[in-house]
C-alpha cells in the first residue's frame, strides 16, 4: 500500500444513495487509517445502524496520529435527515460545501488528494443550484481552464472532449481550440501524473467511419485532423481521427489513452471492460481527484449490496497519483 504523508479526503456523495455505504466499507480496508470522510456524522452513524455495521467514528483532526482507531470524519452537517432512496433538495448546498472544504484542504496540502462518491445532479438542480457535474464544479473551485474527464480500467484509459451535454450540442462544441486544449492536458497529465514519458494517444472521429471522407460529415476533415497534425508537428504521438468502432480494437495498435469526442462514444467500451473496478480521474486540475465509475444507486442504498470495488480502486489510484506527484 502506498505510503502517504497526508491522508486522502473522501466526500460521501448523495446521502440518499450508496455513497455513505461505500465510505463505511472503507473502514474495513487497508486505507482506513489514511482517509478522512467528509460527511454528517449522524447520517453515517444511522447508515451504519441500518447496515448492521459496528464502527467507531471519530472527528477528524490534523493532529490525529496515523495509528488511530475508527473512521475519521470531517463533519459536514446536513439540513435534513437523510432517508435511503429518497432525494431531498434541502441537503444540496451542504454537499457542495463539503466538496469545497475538501478541495480547500487539497490545495493547502492538508490532504494528499480527493476521492468523491457519486452525487445526484438532478436533486442539486431541483434545489435551484446551477450544477452540471463534479468535473465542472471542481474546475470552478480550482480555477482550472480545461478539466478533462478520464476513466481508467484494466489498462484502458478513455478521455472525453465533451462530457455531460445533449448529443445535439456536441458538434458545435467541438472547436479546434477545445480539442487542442484537451489533447494538451491529456498529454501533459499522462506524463506528469501517470509517468508516461512519451504517451501515445488515439483520437476518435465524431461521425461513423470517421466521416467516410466527408460523405458522413466534415468535422474530421475540417476540425479534428488539423489539430492532430499540429500536435504531431510539436512532436506528440497523436494518431487519428480514427473510426470509433476500430479505435478500441487491436488493429489500431497500442495506446496510453483514447480520446473520445463525446460521453457515450467512449465510456460504454470502458465500462464494459471494467465496470465495478473503473476509476474516474479529473485531469487538468491542480489537485488529485478520482471518483467511482457509477452513480448513486438509490434503489440499493442501505441494503448492504453495494459493490465497493470501484471506490477501493479510486482510493488506490488517488494514492498512486499523489505519491508520484
Amino acid at each position: 500500500m502506498t505510503n502517504l504523508p497526508k491522508p486522502l479526503v473522501v466526500t460521501s456523495g448523495e446521502p440518499a444513495g450508496i455513497g455513505p455505504d461505500l465510505c463505511l466499507a472503507l473502514a474495513a480496508s487497508p486505507w482506513a487509517k489514511r482517509i478522512v470522510v467528509v460527511a454528517d456524522p449522524d447520517m453515517l452513524a444511522e447508515r451504519a445502524r441500518i447496515l448492521g455495521v459496528d464502527i467507531s467514528l471519530c472527528e477528524y483532526s490534523a493532529d490525529t496520529p496515523q495509528d488511530h482507531s475508527g473512521l475519521q470524519v470531517l463533519p459536514q452537517p446536513l439540513q435534513s435527515p437523510a432517508v435511503c432512496g429518497t432525494l431531498n433538495p434541502d441537503n444540496a448546498q451542504s454537499l457542495l460545501d463539503g466538496i469545497e472544504r475538501a478541495v480547500s484542504g487539497c490545495q493547502s496540502r492538508e490532504f494528499s488528494g480527493l476521492v468523491t462518491a457519486p452525487l445526484q445532479k438532478s436533486v442539486i438542480l431541483d434545489a435551484g443550484i446551477d450544477f452540471t457535474g463534479h468535473t465542472e464544479f471542481l474546475a470552478k473551485l480550482t480555477s482550472a481552464e480545461t478539466p478533462v474527464m478520464l476513466l481508467a480500467a484494466k489498462g484502458l484509459r478513455v478521455a472525453l472532449v465533451s462530457t455531460h451535454m445533449p448529443l445535439s450540442e456536441v458538434p458545435a462544441y467541438l472547436t479546434s481550440e477545445r480539442i487542442a486544449a484537451v489533447i494538451r492536458v491529456l498529454h501533459e497529465d499522462l506524463q506528469q501524473k501517470f509517468a508516461i514519458t512519451k504517451p501515445r494517444i488515439l483520437v476518435c472521429g465524431l461521425n461513423p467511419h470517421a466521416g467516410e471522407g466527408g460523405h458522413l460529415g466534415n468535422e474530421e476533415r475540417d476540425v479534428i485532423a488539423p489539430v492532430i497534425q499540429a500536435c504531431q508537428e510539436k512532436g506528440m504521438d497523436v494518431v487519428g481521427p480514427l473510426p470509433a468502432d476500430t479505435a478500441f480494437t487491436p488493429v489500431a495498435g497500442p495506446a496510453d489513452a483514447i480520446l473520445a469526442m463525446y460521453h457515450d462514444q467512449g465510456l460504454p467500451v470502458l465500462k464494459y471492460a471494467g465496470f465495478g473496478t473503473a476509476v474516474n480521474v479529473t485531469l487538468g486540475l491542480p489537485i488529485i481527484r478520482t471518483s467511482v465509475d457509477h452513480g448513486t444507486a438509490l434503489d440499493i442504498a442501505g441494503k448492504g449490496t453495494a459493490d465497493v470495488g470501484s471506490m477501493l480502486a479510486a482510493v488506490d489510484m488517488a494514492a498512486q497519483l499523489a505519491a508520484a506527484r
